[in-house]
């Protein structure tokens, strides 16, 4: 375990809200040190500026990096907020440059690829051996599965998921997603089959889950509504136990009796699972997730597998 070392991290694509999340985790990090923020809409200004950062003698800037200028600056991890799509010409770059950085990216680019890990890390910590290259989970694809996963083994058809999202899900760049006007005493379905998201828990569970997504008026955390058909009936005890034994240990999961609240969750690192509902016969329970989508979807999740790649206590600087 490493102990003094400081280490230097850059994040490609900063302007966004997760991209604000990176920088708050990054700034209280005892062992991290920012030594870049590439965002092209920013280049030029303060970093100070824009968030709670140290403002030192020289004063760290946003700048417009692309691949082979994000390779050169030579730190020891980058971290991908990008789009999908968009991440190719890092990885390439990087690799070429410094085969050693380590890069987390928190597109959907690498989720459907062996040959990185999918750092999901209260499911899949223990396949991770070394890797440099981890792709952060989906925001709705880490709820689904935090859900689903106590009960895998026991399940008799694919998990039926209703998803709701603030609209900080969508992104900065405009769109009906993130218009509050639009959203106002509104909720948008959006991407009914076949999401991303579907594919991706799909894949990892290695079960057919079928997904509907839906943003709302709020501006961020997610709610996750999941159906699920049992095998042998289950009593309500036996339901509740399994989930908590199985995250006994998981510093950010609370497993609540009653459903968990979307409002109760925004800002906060954690994850909250409850509800466990049992139709009739106990072969059916509803359980309910919910998480901060720019938290433990994406940037909290990002410092877990940072942490871990870099050999340092998971949970340093994220709060719980």
């Amino acid at each position: 375990m490493s102990t003094s070392r400081i280490y230097t991290v850059g994040i490609v694509g900063a302007r966004g809200h997760t991209g604000a999340e990176l920088i708050k985790l990054i700034a209280a990090h005892p062992q991290l040190s920012l030594g870049f923020v590439s965002s092209r809409e920013l280049a030029g200004q303060p970093v100070a500026d824009h968030h709670a950062v140290e403002r030192g003698s020289a004063p760290l800037l946003f700048e417009n990096l692309d691949a082979d200028a994000v390779a050169a600056k030579g730190v020891d991890a980058v971290i991908l907020a990008l789009p999908n799509n968009l991440s190719a010409p890092f990885v390439t770059a990087l690799d070429a440059a410094r085969p050693d950085t380590v890069i987390v990216d928190l597109s959907a680019d690498h989720r459907f690829e062996g040959s990185w890990y999918y750092g999901l890390p209260e499911l899949t910590r223990g396949d991770y051996t070394g890797q440099k290259h981890i792709s952060n989970p989906g925001c709705y694809a880490t709820a689904m599965q935090l859900a689903i996963s106590p009960l895998l083994d026991q399940l008799a058809g694919p998990p039926q998921c209703f998803g709701v999202s603030g609209y900080s899900g969508a992104g900065t760049s405009p769109s009906d997603k993130n218009n509050p006007e639009l959203l106002r005493d509104n909720l948008m379905p959006y991407a009914l089959t076949n999401h991303v998201h579907e594919r991706e828990v799909t894949a990892h569970l290695r079960v057919p889950v079928e997904f509907m997504p839906h943003v709302a008026p709020h501006f961020r955390g997610i709610t996750m509504t999941v159906n699920l058909w049992l095998q042998q009936p289950l009593a309500r005890e036996q339901i509740v136990d399994a989930y908590r034994r199985f995250y006994a240990n998981e510093p950010l999961i609370e497993i609540l009796d009653e459903a968990p609240w979307v409002s109760r969750i925004a800002g906060r690192h954690g994850v909250q699972i409850g509800g466990f509902d049992v139709a009739p016969g106990g072969k059916r329970v509803v359980v309910v997730a919910t998480l901060d989508n720019l938290l433990k979807g994406a940037a909290t999740q990002a410092m877990q597998n940072l942490n871990l790649a870099l050999g340092l206590d998971e949970l340093t600087s994220i709060p719980h």
